[in-house]
């Protein structure tokens, strides 16, 4: 097999454990913290500390990689998960709040790592196919959306003195896995192209003030930190507030996920048809859905509505930024622009889910979907101008 498609199909499968791990901690995470916490306003915290665990990784993940390649860095990347995995485990053994959040943001530490797959992806084929390669890896997240809210509704009573135990020791042991296939993952090619004879590399202050990498990072931010809040604050919303069964919230939250990545077969060519500003127009469009249909009832078909098209409107915004944001820099630059990208996002991110779970208990869900508005509103006071701007240098490209 070549080497190109042997990264392909590595990365596909740690995306598929790595999200799978994501998944399970959402679905339980607040479950857990509700019964651990002292403070029902903390049962949110593991969820909050697992983003500020990628937020504050990302730049050191860039720049880890930067200096030992892709592989050495996607393989410490998991063996921080798989110890993450058992902190965990070791947390709902002593009943520790503590250490359950301690294992919990380890696992952030390294989402900021998978986060770079879809760069290793494009950098790993030719530039026609980066973007086909980038949704390849993106899909293995759907198998994630499966295989996530399986453990959480199996492993519950697999150890029957502690709940949920037996769902973290399956994320540390499916993370060795994972350590151990990404040895064979082989370097980008574009490392070696872009260590060579490349351009002269312009300074990080004249990337980010660039007007399209802007929109690109917002677009993103934006798609993150609405997704974040919201996707937080509904297992406990639905299974604590409303009193929805646990198979309920499993199967919103996986139909989220779900949503959140099966677009990624179609959202690539919508944009070669119709322009990215138009495809991140319909993203902020699903969102203002989400908020409608969320605040009309608390069914779990209301949940589910809204839960889904949050997933759409994530995967339009995230797809179209990054679409954005990888024709704002050169090969010689992209660690530093990716890392600042990341930063931003995951920062954001981090903050909405920080906020989820005291809007969500002292406030309730109709505040949570409320408070997403002004992000919404922010970005479509800056897609407005910037669709103009281009629609003047180039219609089509409008």
């Amino acid at each position: 097999m070549r080497g190109p498609d042997r990264n392909l199909i590595i990365l596909f499968v740690a995306q598929v454990i790595a999200v799978s791990g994501t998944v399970l901690i959402v679905t339980i995470g607040g479950l857990v913290g509700a019964a651990l916490a002292s403070n029902p306003a903390f049962a949110t915290l593991p969820l909050s500390i697992m983003v500020l665990g990628t937020a504050f990784a990302t730049v050191l993940a860039a720049m880890l990689m930067r200096r030992i390649g892709r592989r050495l860095g996607f393989v410490a990347g998991a063996a921080i998960a798989a110890v993450a995995g058992f902190v965990s485990t070791y947390g709902l053994y002593l009943g520790s709040f503590a250490w359950f959040c301690a294992g919990v943001g380890l696992y952030g530490v390294n989402n900021a790592f998978v986060q770079q797959y879809r760069f290793a992806a494009a950098e790993s084929v030719a530039p026609e196919r980066a973007s086909r390669a980038i949704s390849t890896v993106l899909l293995g997240a759907i198998g994630g959306a499966f295989f996530g809210p399986l453990l959480a509704t199996s492993g519950h009573d697999w150890v029957a003195s502690h709940a949920y135990m037996g769902s973290m020791l399956a994320v540390g042991v499916l993370q060795i896995a994972a350590c151990v296939m990404l040895l064979f993952l082989g370097e980008p090619y574009a490392t070696a192209a872009a260590s060579a004879a490349a351009p002269e590399e312009r300074s990080l202050r004249r990337i980010v003030l660039q007007p399209t990498y802007l929109v690109a990072v917002l677009a993103s931010v934006v798609g993150y930190g609405m997704m974040n809040l919201v996707m937080t604050a509904t297992p406990l919303s639905m299974h604590a507030h409303d009193g929805h069964s646990l198979r309920d919230t499993a199967w919103v939250i996986q139909s989220h996920v779900l949503a959140m990545y099966v677009p990624s077969l179609f959202s690539g060519t919508l944009i070669a048809r119709i322009g990215t500003i138009r495809v991140l127009v319909l993203g902020v469009a699903a969102l203002l859905a989400t908020l409608l249909i969320g605040l009309t009832g608390h069914d779990v078909m209301h949940y589910w509505w809204a839960l889904v098209l949050l997933g759409i409107g994530w995967n339009f915004l995230f797809v179209g930024g990054t679409a954005l944001l990888v024709d704002t820099y050169q090969p010689v630059e992209r660690f530093k622009a990716q890392a600042v990208n990341e930063f931003s996002v995951f920062g954001v991110s981090a903050a909405a889910s920080l906020l989820a779970g005291s809007l969500i208990h002292t406030w309730g869900w109709n505040t949570v979907l409320w408070s997403t508005a002004p992000l919404l509103i922010g970005l479509l006071a800056a897609l407005i101008p910037f669709a103009r701007h281009r629609a003047a240098q180039s219609p089509r490209g409008a």
